[in-house]
C-alpha cells in the first residue's frame, strides 16, 4: 500500500561554526548572525528511511518544517535528496517557543495538509538535542509513536516493527498505523545528493505558509505557549590570563595543588 509520508526537518547552525554563536543576554536566545544552516544531523537519517519506504511500498514524501524564512534552503536540499515536496511554516509569533509549543504548532500544521500514514523524525536535534519533540506531537496528533528506533519495517497494510535501542540491547514493537517514528542516526546510512536532484528540486512544489493561514490556539504557541523559560544569564569571563607551568611532573603537581589550597583559602 503506497503510505503518505510526513518528515520533520529541523534547520539548524551548522556543527561547523559553533565557535561563532552567542547568546543574547536580553532575550537569551541564540544568536545565529552570520552562521549557515543545515539539515539537522539526524532528520537526515529519517529522511533516508522515508526514501527506502518509499522504495518499497510507493507513495509521497512530504518534508515540513517550522522555522526562519531561510529555512527554504533546507527544505530545497530535503527536495534534492528526494522528497515529493515541501512546508514551511514561517512566522514571527511562533519564535521563542520551546518543545511544548513547537510540537503544537507542527501538530496544527500536519493536521492541516494531509491524513499522513506515517511521521518520522530524527531523534534529537543537534542545537537543543532535548529529544522532546518527537513524542511530543504523537501525543498532539493522537499517534501511537516510538523514539530511539534503529530498525523499521513494514508489516502489511497496517503495521509496523520497530527495534527501539534500550540499555543492554533493543525490544521490538508493532505499531498500527498511523504513527510516529523517531530514529537514531545509526539506523542507516544517508544517500548522496546527487546533480540532478539538485535540478529537480527547483520544480518540486515547497509551499510556504505563516500563522494567519491555520488556525492555531494563541495561547498555546512560541513565547506564550512554552512553560519552559530560561533563567537566569551569567556570561563566562574569559579574561584571565594563562600561565606555563614548567619542570618536572612532581613540580608541576606541586604548583597545582599549592595554586588550588591558596584559592581555597
Amino acid at each position: 500500500m503506497p503510505l503518505k509520508i510526513a518528515v520533520c526537518v529541523k534547520s539548524v547552525p551548522d556543527p561547523e561554526h559553533y565557535e561563532k554563536i552567542s547568546i543574547d543576554p536580553v532575550t537569551k536566545s541564540l544568536v545565529r548572525a552570520d552562521i549557515p544552516s543545515v539539515i539537522n544531523n539526524a532528520d537526515k537519517h529519517s529522511l533516508e528511511l522515508a526514501f527506502s519506504i518509499k522504495e518499497t511500498t510507493g507513495g509521497e514524501i512530504t518534508a515540513f518544517t517550522m522555522g526562519p524564512s531561510d529555512a527554504k534552503e533546507q527544505l530545497y536540499e530535503a527536495l534534492a535528496m528526494g522528497a515529493d515536496k515541501a512546508v514551511l511554516l514561517s512566522d514571527v509569533k511562533f519564535s521563542k517557543a520551546d518543545t511544548l509549543a513547537t510540537s503544537y504548532t507542527l501538530s496544527v500544521l500536519l493536521k492541516s495538509l494531509d491524513n499522513f500514514d506515517l511521521v518520522l523524525a530524527g531523534n534529537e536535534s543537534d542545537d537543543g538535542g532535548t529529544s522532546h519533540v518527537p513524542s511530543q506531537l504523537g501525543e498532539w496528533l493522537g499517534f501511537p509513536h516510538i523514539m530511539d528506533v534503529v530498525a523499521l519495517n513494514i508489516e502489511g497494510e497496517k503495521h509496523l516493527i520497530a527495534h527501539k535501542e534500550v540499555e543492554g540491547g533493543t525490544s521490538i514493537y508493532s505499531l498500527l498505523l498511523p504513527c510516529l517514528v523517531a530514529v537514531k542516526k545509526k539506523i542507516n546510512t544517508v544517500r548522496y545528493t546527487t546533480v540532478g536532484g539538485l535540478f529537480e528540486a527547483k520544480s518540486k512544489p515547497l509551499i510556504v505558509l505563516n500563522g494567519d493561514m491555520l488556525n492555531f490556539n494563541e495561547e498555546c504557541i512560541g513565547l506564550k505557549g512554552s512553560p519552559t523559560q530560561p533563567g537566569e544569564f551569567k556570561a563566562i569571563d574569559r579574561s584571565r590570563k594563562a600561565e606555563a607551568i614548567e619542570g618536572s611532573d612532581d613540580t608541576i603537581a606541586s604548583v597545582i595543588l599549592s595554586k588550588i589550597k591558596n584559592a581555597l583559602t
